[in-house]
């Protein structure tokens, strides 16, 4: 009987499935016991085959559970399974590992039969196919909602660190503002001197932080791209009435090139309008006191090149590529997230372009914003013909 066989090799059947389980086991947890694991389950398999020989053979059922599955709730297997599957969640398996777990007292069991020329009747295997199904059903089922749930509360962490980053930034800011205008107010400082400055600065830094979160948003919710033909010439005039309100707060000069008025791109504007406005940002925020930003568009084949050259000085040997992880400052200044140069790229990668940076050791860094080629030619006109 197998119930017998079982209880005979208990230990040898144990040793064999451990062996196999170290075998595919992470660092760390080689050889180690789970609580729920296969050693519970075999004993459940031999009560099981147990009450089924007794003259009330359907009191089985509340060990293995019905065939087809059920609750786990209404077996001792399917709740001793779903722990087990929790555990190898725990202890880092893959939900592969927790069909193997099992599998492998199958084998075992199927192998040592074999080996002993045991005498097994086709009723005792399925009552142990049943008891398999049910235990890898409740396993996997409860691996699955405790992966879930770790995803869920990595990325609920991840949005309430970015929320915390973003509500501090704001707040600064904003408190900035604030104590500037009620100085401003009280008569005694002008909108032109050193706390009008102050004030242009927090404003300044609300206006950028609130562009760099809104394109955070639209790239992050996979929001559809919203394209459109329009000249770099306008484009790089827009940006420049605009950054040079931070010029002047940072105390830099910027300069802007001229462009082929018929050189144009065909993408989502107000992304491109975020992205460059983050590397310019960056650019006044690491260059030297009376440093001068360079913004520079020109055309390369098919391509368009937007260049923003910044006097960091340079970066250290491996900063390059680093500064393009969230949340990652390297300079001395670490205010802001540390998010502006992630989300440029993302915005740029959107559009199926590139954004690299290039190191000029000794004067400073060269962000480049390549994107498809386009001529402003394009457009179609929306003049109606005259008709005489």
């Amino acid at each position: 009987m197998m119930h017998q066989f079982l209880t005979a090799n208990r230990k040898e059947l144990i040793a064999r499935c451990r062996a196999k389980v170290a075998e595919r086991s992470p660092p760390g947890v080689a050889g180690e016991e789970l609580e729920h694991g296969v050693t519970v389950f075999l004993e459940q398999v031999i009560k099981t085959l147990a009450l089924e020989r007794t003259s009330d053979p359907m009191r089985s059922r509340k060990v293995s559970g019905r065939s087809g599955g059920g609750k786990p709730a209404l077996s001792e297997i399917g709740d001793s399974a779903a722990q087990h599957g929790k555990e190898l969640m725990q202890h880092g398996f893959t939900v592969e590992e927790v069909v193997h777990d099992y599998g492998d007292l199958c084998q075992a069991i199927t192998d040592l039969a074999f080996e002993q020329d045991a005498a097994i009747s086709i009723d005792e295997f399925r009552t142990l196919n049943r008891c398999l199904d049910n235990a890898i059903a409740n396993a996997v089922t409860e691996f699955g909602y405790q992966r879930d749930f770790v995803v869920a509360d990595k990325q609920a962490d991840a949005l309430n660190e970015r929320l915390g980053f973003f509500a501090h930034e704001l707040r600064n800011q904003l408190c900035t503002a604030t104590l500037a205008l009620s100085i401003i107010k009280e008569g005694s400082v002008g909108l032109t001197g050193a706390t009008g400055g102050v004030l242009d600065r927090a404003l300044v830094g609300l206006s950028n932080l609130i562009d760099r979160s809104l394109a955070e948003v639209r790239m992050t919710a996979g929001m559809p791209l919203q394209n459109r033909l329009f000249s770099v010439a306008d484009f790089l005039a827009e940006v420049k009435l605009s950054a040079s309100l931070e010029a002047d707060v940072r105390g830099c000069k910027l300069t802007v090139s001229d462009v082929d008025p018929l050189l144009a791109l065909d993408v989502d504007r107000d992304l491109l309008l975020s992205a460059a406005g983050n590397l310019l940002q960056n650019a006044f925020k690491f260059s030297h006191p009376h440093g001068e930003i360079s913004l520079n568009a020109y055309a390369v084949a098919d391509r368009v090149l937007i260049d923003v050259e910044d006097q960091c000085g340079g970066l250290p040997p491996g900063d390059a590529e680093k500064m393009f992880i969230p949340f990652t400052q390297g300079a001395d200044d670490r205010s802001g997230l540390g998010l502006g140069l992630s989300i440029s790229r993302r915005s740029i990668e959107a559009n199926l372009g590139v954004l690299s940076v290039r190191n000029v050791p000794g004067s400073g860094c060269v962000f480049t914003i390549d994107l498809p080629r386009h001529s402003v030619a394009e457009v179609p006109s929306t003049v109606s013909p005259v008709v005489d």
